[in-house]
C-alpha cells in the first residue's frame, strides 16, 4: 500500500481493515484446538493429513497475499501457519508419548 490519500487510497484501507478482522477471526477459532491438545493432551480426530493440506492453502494464500502486496493476508496467513504449527506438533508429541 502507497502513502497516497484519497477514495482509492480509502477503500485499500477499509479493505485492509476488514481482511485484517477476518483474519484474526480466523486465528481465534483456532485456540479451542490449541487448548484441546496443549492444556488438556487431546489429540483423538485430529487429522495430520488434512492439516497438511490446510497448511498447503494458507502457504497459497501467502504466496498471493505477497503477489498482490496485501498485509491483511500475509499477516493473517502467516499468523494462521503459526497456530495449525502449534497444533500439529501438539499432537504428534501426544501420539509420540
Amino acid at each position: 500500500m502507497s502513502g497516497e490519500c484519497g477514495p482509492r487510497s480509502m477503500a485499500t484501507w477499509w479493505v485492509e481493515a476488514i481482511g485484517l478482522v477476518a483474519g484474526g477471526l480466523g486465528i481465534v477459532a483456532w485456540v479451542p484446538q490449541i487448548r484441546e491438545v496443549w492444556v488438556h493432551g487431546r489429540h483423538e480426530g485430529i487429522s495430520i493429513p488434512t492439516f497438511g493440506l490446510v497448511s498447503v492453502a494458507l502457504l497459497l494464500w501467502l504466496v498471493y497475499g505477497l503477489i498482490v502486496e496485501s498485509p491483511a493476508m500475509i499477516i493473517a496467513n502467516i499468523a494462521t501457519l503459526v497456530v495449525i504449527l502449534a497444533v500439529v506438533v501438539g499432537v504428534v508429541r501426544l501420539r509420540r508419548s
